[in-house]
């Protein structure tokens, strides 16, 4: 407990003197200081000090000794002590009346009692208190580390700083969910979990709380919640954000060094906590990172063995899943990293990246009420999605469109490009439907092109090309055909391949093709005339229209390989 007014008036040194004013104020009013001043006050004197003087400074004049009174109460002091006998010998009555008046303390000391005697005393039994309260405090911060070691949460700690300090107590994360909370009203509380919280001041708290030599002073932040206020303090970790500690005053309580010191220490509990969670997170991501990486690269997974491993990561491998891969890329458009269009987490660009991807597909599955697995692999989204029999397509196109939906709102420069394949239930399924998904991405990136979603079904004529890719004289055929093509592409920084695929694609007609690759109809005219020179083909003969596509698709699915 703090040093009082009552405990100093005790003392044998001042067994002499007598209280003048400000009785009801002994037990209530601390003290952590003291002085001796005489005029003018001015700022020698600060809060929660017991002041000694003779009264010399005041000339024996009332008024000038009323107004000393006066600033000396202004300064926050705990109790004045006058000498008297000598420059002072009585204390006027409107002295004591104004003190009353103020619930100020006044004590009449006996000009035989030497202020160092007094002095002496006083700053031991500060001393003494100061030497108790520390031990308390030690005691306090290591009963608070304790209870997070031996895995208590939030809960517990919010309870242990209120019978500390007897002020409700708020703990919340950094989005300022409520984790736990301590004699506090539900209507607070759900103004907190609504962030209804008004900033009065962001630094150096308000008048109420003193100190401001504590280090933990400038942290202290002032809101208004439901029109009381109530101070915040930042929980970090390695200056990592992790939460805030709230608390509130009574009236106009103002926080000891005591309390000051066990919310340091529980600032301390609680990011001890939220780093422990923190670790806990992260081995539990990883842990389900590297199962599901083992899912879809690994050939031979033994059924039971992963069914036991799954089950305790929290999977249900027995369920029907299709795989979707997708990769992940910059538009061309873009020179740099994406900009987020929210406050990042404290990470890397591509781990922000990933953790956006990866909240979306969280959140995309709770809406359609399915299972998810996924991960990350070198700029590779791997996603295992539960789905009914024969609703393949239209689940995957749900999840993703629910996905998309999003991220074209939040990551403006980046696009997805993804490949979709059934899951098989038989051993090695979950590997076999991944190297489906992942051949559906790599065709629908040469055939269609960036930000595209291409089904493993929906390739059946690419996967046949592939199987006569490697026919010897084919790969011959393939070789003089484009050739001509790809060597004036290299040369020229030209693009006749991607053109003539184009102008296929929309059945010969210029002004389809001219807008589709923003061409004027004379620069794709030009184009089309050189694909004829370099080929010796018609564009107009049908054979050779077939040979020349044909080359290409075998030309680009011998890059996919």
């Amino acid at each position: 407990m703090a040093l009082t007014a009552k405990d100093i008036i005790q003392l044998p040194i001042l067994q002499s003197a007598t209280l003048k004013a400000g009785e009801d104020q002994l037990a209530k009013r601390s003290v952590e200081w003291i002085s001796v001043i005489e005029m003018p006050v001015e700022n020698f004197v600060r809060e929660n000090e017991f002041v000694l003087t003779t009264g010399i400074g005041c000339h024996g004049d009332p008024k000038l000794l009323e107004q000393f009174v006066k600033d000396v109460i202004q300064s926050g002091a705990t109790a004045l002590g006058f000498a008297t006998g000598r420059y002072v010998f009585d204390i006027p009555d409107r002295i004591i009346k104004l003190a009353n008046d103020h619930h100020f303390i006044i004590i009449d000391i006996p000009w035989e009692v030497r202020f160092g005697d007094i002095m002496q005393m006083v700053l031991e039994e500060i001393n003494e208190d100061n030497k108790s309260e520390r031990q308390r405090t030690e005691e306090i911060r290591q009963e608070l580390i304790n209870d997070v070691l031996q895995n208590k949460g939030p809960a517990d700690i919010a309870s242990a700083l209120y019978n500390y300090i007897q002020l409700p107590v708020v703990i919340t994360d950094y989005t300022r969910q409520v984790k736990a909370s301590k004699q506090v009203g539900d209507d607070t509380l759900e103004l907190f979990q609504n962030r209804e919280l008004k900033l009065v001041k962001s630094s150096g708290a308000s008048p109420n709380v003193s100190f401001i030599e504590h280090p933990l002073y400038p942290h202290i932040e002032e809101y208004e919640v439901n029109g009381q206020a109530w101070y915040q303090i930042l929980i970090a970790t390695n200056h990592r954000k992790q939460g805030f500690l709230w608390f509130q005053l009574d009236g106009d309580k103002q926080l000891s060094w005591f309390v000051m010191n066990i919310l340091e220490h529980t600032l301390t509990a609680c990011a001890l906590y939220f780093l422990k969670e923190n670790a806990i997170e992260m081995t539990e991501i990883r842990l389900k990172d590297n199962f599901i990486l083992q899912l879809a690269k690994q050939k031979n997974n033994e059924r039971e063995h992963i069914n036991s491993k799954a089950e305790l990561l929290g999977y249900d491998l027995n369920l029907t899943y299709i795989c979707i891969v997708g990769e992940i890329r910059l538009r061309e458009e873009s020179a740099t990293f994406p900009k987020f269009k929210r406050d990042n987490p404290p990470t890397s660009s591509l781990q922000s990246l990933n953790y956006y991807i990866q909240k979306e597909i969280t959140n995309a599955a709770h809406l359609l009420g399915r299972k998810t697995m996924a991960t990350f692999d070198e700029g590779e989204v791997i996603v295992y999605l539960e789905t009914d029999h024969h609703l393949h397509t239209e689940t995957a196109n749900q999840f993703l469109d629910t996905i998309e939906r999003r991220l074209n709102e939040l990551l403006t420069e980046v696009e997805l490009s993804w490949g979709i394949a059934s899951h098989k239930n038989e051993n090695g399924g979950f590997h076999n439907s991944y190297s489906e998904a992942k051949t559906a991405l790599e065709i629908g990136k040469q055939n269609v092109g960036p930000g595209e979603r291409t089904f493993f079904k929906d390739t059946r004529i690419n996967r046949l090309l592939m199987t006569i890719s490697a026919n010897e004289d084919i790969k011959k055929i393939v070789k003089d055909t484009i050739q001509p093509l790809i060597d004036y592409d290299e040369k020229r920084q030209t693009d006749l391949i991607k053109t003539f695929m184009a102008y296929n694609k929309h059945k010969a007609n210029v002004s389809q093709t001219a807008r589709a690759l923003n061409l004027h109809r004379q620069s794709l005219l030009y184009r089309l005339r050189n694909i004829e020179s370099l080929t010796q083909l018609s564009l107009v003969n049908s054979d050779d229209v077939f040979l020349l596509e044909l080359s290409i698709r075998l030309w680009l699915l011998h890059k996919i390989e």
